[in-house]
């Protein structure tokens, strides 16, 4: 696969790429964790086609979309060897045809969604690996579980086996500063313990998706295992 890149637009993509990659190392090392540990998910919903295969050759595998039509459409245009995450509100209608192309799906944010994922996967013998999104913060405006009422359903949810459920994902508030979104993180990862206490060893929850481009090291700091990072990857590019 090759692309039509100017110079000057690879040579910025890599720079970004090589400062976000230096960053999740950093932040991984102030806490003493691996950055093998940490997976970066290039989230590619405003990016033109070009700029994506470029992420690609420079050797980013993971790639995250927010609108499953756009996912699934850039899916059959993109090496098979991408990962794909759904990482943005995902309707029920739409829940079935991301089944044969994502590798993850983030956002998990109801039982209605999770039975509806789970009666689809039955219908195709797959078994697809998802995360819960969890509302830490209980803003009126986002989607997710309250921490309250995936604990409540916890007992009904570890007895569904059609889903492999790999852990949580939450969005944290914007704030004027990163800082502002370490109770948010760190809550999820409090959360993840507790429900992982609550299994009795059934589950293990490794994964938490939390952090963006402008707080995904306070995310890393937390535990965070994917960072959904757009903006970062693609500064300093010419607008379409």
């Amino acid at each position: 696969m090759t692309t039509s890149l100017s110079n000057a637009v690879a040579d910025q993509l890599a720079a970004n790429l090589n400062q976000v990659r230096d960053r999740i190392a950093a932040a991984c090392q102030r806490v003493g964790r691996s950055a093998d540990d940490v997976t970066l998910i290039a989230v590619t919903k405003y990016a033109p086609l070009e700029w994506v295969r470029g992420l690609i050759e420079l050797g980013v595998a993971d790639l995250g979309e927010s609108r499953p039509q756009q996912l699934i459409a850039r899916a059959a245009e993109l090496p098979s060897s991408v990962r794909w995450h759904q990482i943005g509100h995902l309707q029920r209608n739409k829940a079935e045809s991301l089944l044969p192309v994502v590798a993850r799906i983030h956002s998990v944010d109801s039982m209605r969604l999770m039975e509806q994922l789970a009666k689809s996967a039955q219908q195709r013998g797959c078994r697809p690996r998802i995360l819960l999104e969890v509302n830490v913060t209980d803003e009126a405006s986002k989607d997710g579980f309250a921490a309250s009422d995936l604990v409540a359903a916890w007992p009904a949810i570890l007895e569904q086996t059609s889903l492999e459920i790999d852990g949580l994902m939450t969005m944290a508030p914007l704030g004027d500063t990163a800082e502002n979104a370490r109770p948010a993180f760190r809550g999820l990862r409090e959360l993840r313990d507790r429900l992982v206490e609550m299994s009795s060893g059934r589950i293990a929850l490794p994964q938490l998706s939390m952090g963006m481009s402008g707080d995904f090291e306070v995310a890393l700091e937390e535990g965070a295992t994917f960072v959904r990072v757009g903006s970062g990857l693609f500064e300093g590019l010419p607008a379409e």
